[in-house]
């Protein structure tokens, strides 16, 4: 694979270490029931399993036997097993080989094919125009510093009427460090008009990061020509667990909120 840039180098690294680490994200949900996603897709579930709620809104599930699914930036054999597990025909192109890796893997697992490519999300000029009828995106724009080249290329790729789901950490809380629980809060440690955010390892394998603004979230898919259809905050910010510890993911995300556009190629 070729690197777009040095963003894309550092940030393959980051990932490919994650899925070493083994975070949550990069390990695949090999215990997924289709008759639960049939009627999670539906909306017709009373109690939804806490792994559904990073994939929202539900309606973008239904009616997707048969049909052609990008899951761009979204390795980890997550949202491709629920697409998959649906009937779709699933696509995933992501960075990190271990991510991808991921993929085959839950594909083994339940027995079905998916295809896997390792690629920047920048540059998916590879794909024949309108061969996707869904592009779903997880919180991987964060990793970018400009949303307009994806948006081009998934408004390219997709069929008319197909749809386009991604989502956004709040960009006036995206760098809230998770580190800086001092007893009562989070700090914010970077200025609203920063957009980029350069974070030494503590630990951890070095990464970038970019806030996008509300005007190039929203005006960036209009200027494309797609149709925004819906916005909904994620539900994963709405439910407080007694046993999080203050400093750590599952508590931080408490207090950042995030949220999914659903947009529709006309």
């Amino acid at each position: 694979m070729k690197l777009t840039d040095k963003i894309a180098s550092i940030n393959q690294r980051h990932w490919d270490w994650a899925v070493k680490k083994g975070a949550g994200c990069t390990i695949p949900w090999l215990d997924l029931n289709p008759e639960v996603l049939k009627l999670y897709a539906k909306d017709r579930l009373k109690s939804v399993p806490e792994q559904f709620e990073e994939i929202y809104p539900s309606y973008v599930l239904k009616d997707v036997d048969g049909k052609d699914v990008l899951c761009l930036a979204t390795g980890g054999g997550q949202q491709s097993a629920v697409f998959s597990l649906l009937g779709a025909k699933v696509t995933v192109l992501d960075l990190s080989k271990g991510q991808l890796d991921g993929d085959r893997r839950a594909a083994a697992h339940y027995g079905y094919q998916v295809n896997t490519i390792q690629a920047d999300m920048r540059d998916i000029s590879f794909f024949t125009s309108k061969s996707f009828d869904l592009v779903y995106q997880g919180n991987s724009m964060a990793w970018i510093p400009d949303v307009k080249p994806v948006y081009t290329g998934v408004k390219r790729v997709l069929r008319s009427g197909g749809l386009y789901r991604v989502d956004f950490s709040n960009p006036a809380t995206e760098f809230v460090d998770w580190h800086s629980w001092d007893g009562e809060g989070y700090r914010i440690t970077f200025p609203y008009d920063e957009k980029v955010e350069h974070p030494g390892t503590k630990g951890e394998q070095d990464y970038m990061q970019f806030r996008h603004y509300m005007s190039e979230i929203f005006n960036g898919l209009l200027e494309v020509d797609m149709s925004i259809q819906y916005v909904q905050d994620s539900p994963h910010y709405f439910k407080c667990k007694k046993q999080e510890i203050p400093g750590e993911w599952d508590h931080w995300l408490r207090y950042v909120g995030g949220f999914a556009v659903v947009a529709q190629k006309k």
